[in-house]
């Protein structure tokens, strides 16, 4: 049996000890989620942001956001990775897109975020 050896990128491993040395309980849920093996980690659409926001204003994706669908209104995304057509459908809809690490800085209890996983 292979023994689990967790994320190999340099950066995601960075992030996911920033976030679980954080004081705020989201940051240790995102880092959580962050730390699932490949093929467990989350890939979430603009159309799934857009159902599933709600009235948030922020929404941390811990994992990859796809371009398919569109986003009706200007939000803040944050992830840690996204592909090309989610940035520009975003920056279409008048949002904002930052990396996990960047929204930590900004709101390090995590006030007002909506994680969507």
């Amino acid at each position: 049996m292979a023994k689990r050896t967790g994320p190999t990128n340099a950066y995601l491993r960075k992030l996911i000890g920033q976030l679980k040395s954080g004081e705020a309980p989201i940051w240790k849920a995102v880092a959580d989620k962050l730390s699932n093996p490949t093929r467990q980690r989350v890939e979430v659409n603009l159309s799934d942001i857009s159902r599933n926001a709600g009235d948030a204003s922020i929404v941390v994706i811990p994992g990859v956001v796809l371009g398919t669908g569109e986003l009706k209104k200007g939000l803040t995304v944050a992830s840690w990775k996204f592909s090309s057509a989610a940035t520009e459908k975003i920056k279409a809809a008048n949002g904002k897109t930052m990396t996990i690490e960047e929204l930590v800085q900004e709101n390090p209890k995590g006030t007002g975020v909506k994680v969507l996983a």
